[in-house]
């Protein structure tokens, strides 16, 4: 996989909020592919080794419906740029994006550990990956970024919407009953809703997406390898 779009990563904190702000225009939230359209989808994570100052990224593409594993993909690279939140794409992509170029096929649609456009710029690692790929991407995360919510029931496939500025900018669903939901937001070519359903239709059994379950233990796998 190559990017569509090229994007500067020597950038200090405030030139990147810059770009944020001007590729944040690029971001499209509207009607993707259906779950059942899907046929590949990619799971991205990437953890960090404070020791080692590194930071492991591992993309997961899997078959649907079945789940089976078509594609996996590792990268180690230093931490250039420092851990600040709402600016986690300028951390975290340039390693995402070694492991990506090294996959043959195309997914139809990439999911994030992080925020789409639930965001305070609207321009989350899910949103920035996007642009980058013009793919369609949803983020999921496990903690709230911005925005007010109610706790949604405790069945699977409850939720609510996560409000931020007058603007509905994802869900908070619950995957698993009686688990922690996860807050999931679109990214690029996908709207509130179905990033929703997407999400939900591809955790038939854990908290997180399958893609990105076996993302996260892969990219963890890697930095405990060293």
């Amino acid at each position: 996989m190559r990017p569509k779009k090229e994007c500067p990563w020597n950038l200090t904190p405030q030139e990147a909020v810059e770009l944020q702000e001007e590729w944040r225009r690029e971001v499209k939230v509207e009607d993707g592919p259906r779950p059942e359209d899907l046929r590949l989808v990619a799971g991205c994570d990437v953890s960090f080794s404070q020791a080692r100052g590194m930071l492991y990224a591992a993309v997961v593409v899997l078959k649907v419906p079945d789940f089976e594993v078509a594609e996996e993909s590792t990268a180690c690279l230093p931490a250039t740029f420092p851990y600040i939140p709402g600016l986690l794409a300028f951390r975290e992509i340039p390693a995402l994006l070694s492991a990506l170029e090294k996959i043959k096929s195309t997914p139809d649609l990439i999911l994030c550990d992080g925020q789409g456009i639930a965001h305070p710029r609207g321009m989350g690692i899910a949103s920035h990956l996007g642009v980058l790929f013009d793919l369609p991407t949803i983020g999921v995360a496990k903690t709230c970024l911005v925005g007010r919510w109610k706790t949604p029931g405790p069945e699977r496939g409850s939720f609510s919407y996560l409000r931020y500025r007058g603007r509905v900018v994802g869900t908070v669903l619950r995957t698993r009953t009686g688990v922690k939901p996860v807050f999931v937001s679109p990214g690029h070519r996908v709207s509130v809703d179905l990033a929703r359903e997407i999400a939900l239709y591809l955790a038939p059994r854990y908290r997180l997406p399958e893609p990105l379950r076996l993302a996260h233990l892969l990219s963890y796998r890697l930095n405990r390898q060293g």
